[in-house]
């Protein structure tokens, strides 16, 4: 039985009170400064590009696990790095693949997952690829763009930073890549999501497949042609087979599946609108229930941007470069 390694980048959204800002640097800053030996090298921040430019510069921030050997540890430490992030930030911690006030393609969060420790990587790529449409529905939560209504992802289907799968698995801007920084399998089709309980069933079903004792029928061509239709309509009639493979690995009730987080918040958002859902975001981020809360008071502090800018992106200049290039 393969040892199967595991580890997770986590994108959010930090706003203030409905949009980021670039004091999300000084929130990072401050996070390098209370543990700067993890948080140096397990944050990042994102810029968001081209004509989306006109509405802001800040995008979403990362923050990343360890490389564990089993589920559990995985989820203790993200719960920990939520918590850490969320003692040092006073803004809106908002878990979604994409902001529901705008459309902004290059404007968006994900969750990426790190698998390792399989020897047939070949294998484990097509059987992952075979239910992955299904899998990404758990953790669908990208449900608008310009206040209108899209299907359980927008950042899956519109996000220029993943997209259809290629014949060249290195190639970094696809929804399954072998990392050449990490030598990981990276599925980066997931959203975030503030439901820890949906993340450890997502990692159950990852797992079971990883260890089933057959071949799925996974092929490239496959996956892009589903993997659109699926971030606009849902679960539709062709994953129902699918599904019913994956509930013989993993007793899981179809309704996860029929209902994406993302119906959930954009119930929320039709009843109560931005601020209110991005309210109750953070409140279930931090580890509340998904309600809405009095929104607290924030300020722009431009002495902030310049402690965050100077504190933590120029320190880290170096080390994202060096990111960059082992990546490409």
């Amino acid at each position: 039985m393969p040892s199967l390694r595991w580890g997770l980048e986590e994108e959010i959204f930090i706003t203030e009170p409905d949009r980021p800002t670039l004091q999300s640097l000084y929130y990072l800053a401050r996070l390098v400064w209370k543990d700067p030996r993890r948080y140096y090298t397990h944050t990042a921040c994102n810029f968001v590009r081209g004509k989306d430019l006109r509405q802001g510069l800040m995008s979403g921030v990362e923050i990343s696990t360890g490389l564990h050997d089993g589920k559990e540890g995985l989820l203790a430490d993200l719960a920990r790095r939520r918590q850490d992030l969320a003692s040092v930030c006073p803004g809106l911690l908002v878990p979604l693949g994409h902001l529901l006030d705008h459309e902004e393609p290059s404007n968006i969060c994900g969750l990426h997952l790190h698998l390792s420790g399989f020897p047939d990587w070949e294998r484990v790529y097509r059987n992952l690829i075979y239910f992955l449409p299904l899998l990404a529905l758990l953790v669908a939560n990208s449900p608008g763009a310009g206040g209108r209504f899209f299907g359980p992802s927008y950042r899956w289907a519109k996000a220029f930073a993943i997209g259809p799968l290629r014949e060249d698995p290195y190639f970094r801007f696809q929804d399954v890549i072998y990392s050449k920084r990490l030598g990981t399998l990276e599925i980066r089709v997931f959203d975030p999501v503030w439901d820890l309980a949906r993340i450890k069933i997502l990692l159950d079903c990852v797992e079971a497949i990883i260890l089933a004792d057959r071949d799925y029928p996974g092929s490239i061509e496959g996956y892009n042609r589903l993997r659109g239709l699926v971030a606009r309509e849902g679960y539709i009639e062709e994953l129902r087979p699918v599904y019913r493979e994956l509930s013989l690995l993993v007793p899981i009730e179809e309704e996860m599946f029929e209902e994406p987080p993302a119906f959930q918040v954009w119930r929320l958002w039709k009843e109560k609108g931005t601020l209110a859902v991005y309210t109750a975001l953070d409140n279930a981020y931090r580890g509340g229930p998904l309600e809405p809360r009095p929104l607290p008071p924030m300020q722009m502090s431009w002495l902030k941007v310049l402690a965050g800018i100077g504190g933590y992106y120029l320190p880290r200049l170096p080390y994202n470069i060096h990111k960059v290039w082992l990546e490409w």
